[in-house]
């Protein structure tokens, strides 16, 4: 028995790495508006909503372990990608199927026909919802010095699938005040490809396309207002491959170095392989003849908004090379300059083999205003170069083997102003059933860029904590 009670005096206590199981409940609301569509070769209505929705849950398993699930959905109507196939709201779908790609109306229509890349489609691309699911498992050793786990992700869409894996190794020094990690994440992602409606329907019937299927007896006409039958996008064929995969490794060193200071440096390798480029963006040739479906009148106003009535047919689709390199560095610095006041900075530079390089860099000020109350301005700096492969609406060349539209990859600059309010509650006062309340942040920021494209964001982010 003395054996038994001073082996277990020896004993040391080992704090759980955490007490109690959490509950995030996150939503964001974000909206845009621009002129650079891509579905329509970088001409068009931007405007984009999106509500996403998130549940995190992280669950201590025992003193060592943590498994975290999150799980979520993202809803959102777009006028541009509604404009996969532009003709819905008066057109040649309006009496068949409206799956934009799939099993289209083979029938005549009547009436007149007409599209505009400013006025967003009725068609089933306007909207989707992407599911996504990822779950992550954690072990810290006896020491709290050693942490390691696994994760896997899946998330879905009407034409995209993603399944994700990896795991991560954090290890800490010096008193825990140094700390060096290591990330490793791969993604097998496939496509299911649509296509501009016009290019579909090109691809299925082949050159008798104007007098078959989905455009049969609609009027194509040409620069000039005049009807014609000229119009064979021959460039256009099928992607290849449908797959996209992803390989990544993260880098990072974490350093206290004083009771106010800390600093830390990473560095990402990641490659990707397969289709790189987007199926139904649009592509114009400005050496090739343009045509159209729609009111002739306002062919010399298509670019302007004041265009409602008719729609360029495309030439080909968004053609990128199947592997990029990306290479982002970055760091962080926080000070804490007194008890109500802390600085957070952010750096990253960012290149990659397609002729992109960016520099980030933002700042992030909280201020304690009571025990339980920070508001926190923030400001956020971006620009990049353009890529090899970019070139704005009508002025690719058809002997180019690869281009794209996307302003995304054009060269811009963009300034972010934004503001969060945080509420702590410290002794978990409210509760919900079982659950007391631990954390409440707001924030709201505005994005303007400088192509054009303005957007808000407004997320909201509640904890919960299981007594």
């Amino acid at each position: 028995m003395a054996v038994e009670a001073q082996k277990d005096s020896t004993k040391v206590y080992k704090k759980r790495v955490l007490e109690n199981a959490e509950v995030d409940l996150l939503m964001s609301y974000y909206k845009q508006d621009g002129d650079h569509s891509v579905v329509g070769g970088g001409v068009g209505s931007e405007k984009l909503n999106d509500v996403t929705p998130t549940i995190v849950i992280t669950v201590p398993l025992n003193d060592d372990d943590v498994l975290t699930i999150d799980t979520g959905l993202s809803a959102y109507t777009s006028a541009s990608s509604s404009n996969i196939n532009p003709f819905n709201s008066s057109g040649a779908s309006r009496k068949g199927r409206d799956d934009d790609d799939g099993e289209h109306n083979s029938g005549n229509t009547s009436g007149k026909v007409s599209g505009s890349p400013w006025i967003a489609s009725s068609g089933a691309s306007r909207k989707d919802v992407l599911y996504s699911l990822n779950t992550a498992y954690s072990h810290s050793s006896d020491d709290r010095n050693l942490i390691w786990g696994p994760h896997v992700s899946f998330s879905n869409e009407f034409d995209y699938t993603s399944f994700g894996f990896g795991g991560s190794v954090a290890k800490l020094f010096n008193e825990k005040n140094t700390e060096l990690s290591l990330k490793g994440q791969v993604y097998l992602d496939v496509w299911r490809p649509i296509y501009p409606t016009e290019l579909h329907e090109y691809n299925q019937y082949g050159i008798d396309f104007l007098t078959s299927g989905y455009f049969s007896d609609v009027p194509v006409i040409d620069q000039s207002g005049n009807e014609t039958s000229l119009y064979k996008p021959e460039r256009f064929s099928t992607v290849s491959g449908r797959n996209r995969n992803s390989y990544s490794a993260s880098f990072g060193f974490s350093q206290i170095l004083s009771k106010r200071l800390q600093a830390s440096v990473f560095m990402d390798l990641v490659y990707q392989k397969g289709l790189l480029s987007t199926p139904y963006h649009r592509i114009y040739f400005a050496d090739k003849p343009s045509y159209y479906i729609g009111v002739a009148g306002d062919i010399p106003n298509y670019t302007s908004s004041t265009n409602t009535g008719v729609y360029r047919l495309a030439d080909d689709i968004e053609r990128m090379p199947d592997n990029r390199f990306k290479i982002p560095v970055g760091a962080r610095v926080n000070y804490y300059l007194n008890e109500f006041v802390k600085l957070r900075s952010y750096y990253r530079y960012y290149t990659d083999d397609w002729g992109i390089t960016s520099h980030t860099a933002s700042l992030e000020i909280p201020l304690k205003v009571s025990q339980r109350f920070t508001i926190t301005p923030m400001y956020r700096f971006y620009t990049q170069t353009a890529a090899d492969y970019f070139a704005p609406f009508a002025t690719h060349l058809s002997t180019e083997k690869y281009y794209t539209s996307d302003y995304d990859l054009s060269a811009f600059h963009s300034n972010q102003y934004g503001i969060g309010v945080s509420y702590t509650d410290v002794f978990t006062g409210f509760k919900l059933y079982k659950f007391g309340l631990k954390s409440i942040d707001l924030r709201f920021n505005h994005y303007d860029r400088s192509d054009g494209l303005k957007a808000n964001i407004i997320s909201l982010g509640i904890k919960f904590v299981f007594d």
